[in-house]
């Protein structure tokens, strides 16, 4: 039996006896009202320049969102971080998001589950375990006495590999985990500083092609239907409730760009790399590109089931010490 598929069987009896915990305190958690907004003129959209944001990044340059949205104004931000994203948005200053799980649900948590909604998925999969080269892992249970990189404390990926560790304590003996942007995890990587790392696309594939790592795993493999959500998008609940009609004009547009990119992946993967070519000036090279786009699955199902599995890896390892219901955190009907 291959260590993935004892992944997926050990991991029920640690999740599993977390149930109660989590749900007791399901129960006895309610959400705090929001005050009504008047209908926005100006819909602020947040989101982070990398492959797994494509519908945003390319409605930017492309005006996508615009053109759905006549009459309203649409403004984009682009920041280097998630966290960086729910604050923004927590705070009012966002209408709109492109984020991963871990910083959606963390941010349901600190508003006690008042404001933020799930509208829509954007990206799934994408995310793999890669090896320093010579270092002799061959499986995952190698890892055992290695050090091993994710991108950050609590994110999407590091959430996933703790889980993995927390159910495979042959792997997980002696090993580090080291949380480290991605370009230092790449730097760090060169220098044969680490051994391996559980990082997103583009990242991964610039570890195998530009230093010589090998792919060990991908992420989706871990999972018993192989997809997981990687990008969402999210609402403001404030704003959500005052303008219902520009969030289904958002959506419309959303799923369409998202539809187009599934049925022109040669024209949607240059599209987004010229994209990245203007909002950062440094473009992916082709054959990371080539390597990468193929391992993200652009997609607007919720995923809502892998959502709350992350969930509740997230309060498992302490990341949300306590989550609302999660019930409301998927806006499945607009008001």
């Amino acid at each position: 039996m291959t260590a993935p598929r004892r992944f997926l069987l050990n991991i029920v009896l640690p999740l599993a006896a977390l149930t109660a915990a989590v749900g007791s305190f399901f129960l006895e958690h309610r959400a705090v009202p929001v005050a009504p907004e008047p209908a926005a003129r100006t819909v602020r959209i947040g989101f982070l320049p990398n492959l797994t944001h494509a519908q945003p990044l390319l409605a930017s340059q492309r005006g996508d969102f615009a053109r759905a949205l006549e009459g309203t104004a649409v403004e984009f931000r682009t920041f280097n971080a998630g966290p960086a994203v729910i604050e923004a948005l927590l705070s009012g200053e966002l209408d709109l998001a492109y984020v991963g799980p871990s910083p959606a649900l963390n941010a349901f948590a600190r508003s006690g589950g008042a404001e933020v909604r799930v509208i829509a998925g954007a990206a799934a999969n994408g995310v793999s375990v890669v090896t320093r080269p010579g270092s002799g892992i061959r499986r995952l249970d190698d890892l055992a006495g290695r050090r091993l990189a994710t991108p950050q404390w609590g994110n999407t990926q590091d959430i996933a590999a703790r889980t993995f560790l927390a159910a495979n304590p042959a792997a997980a003996r002696g090993t580090t985990l080291v949380n480290a942007e991605n370009p230092d995890i790449f730097a760090l990587f060169q220098r044969g500083d680490l051994d391996a790392a559980w990082v997103p696309e583009p990242w991964a594939s610039r570890l195998v092609l530009e230093a010589g790592g090998d792919r060990l795993a991908e992420e989706k493999d871990l999972w018993t239907d192989r997809r997981f959500a990687v990008t969402l998008v999210v609402a403001r609940r404030g704003f959500l409730e005052a303008n219902p009609g520009v969030i289904r004009r958002f959506l419309d547009a959303h799923a369409t760009l998202t539809e187009w990119l599934r049925a022109h992946p040669a024209e949607g993967s240059a599209a987004a790399n010229d994209a990245l070519r203007a909002l950062t000036g440094k473009p992916l090279p082709e054959p990371v590109l080539r390597e990468a786009w193929p391992r993200v699955e652009f997609t607007t199902d919720l995923l809502s089931d892998s959502i709350r599995e992350q969930a509740r890896r997230a309060v498992a390892i302490g990341f949300i010490p306590r989550l609302p219901p999660l019930s409301p955190l998927f806006a499945e009907s607009l008001p």
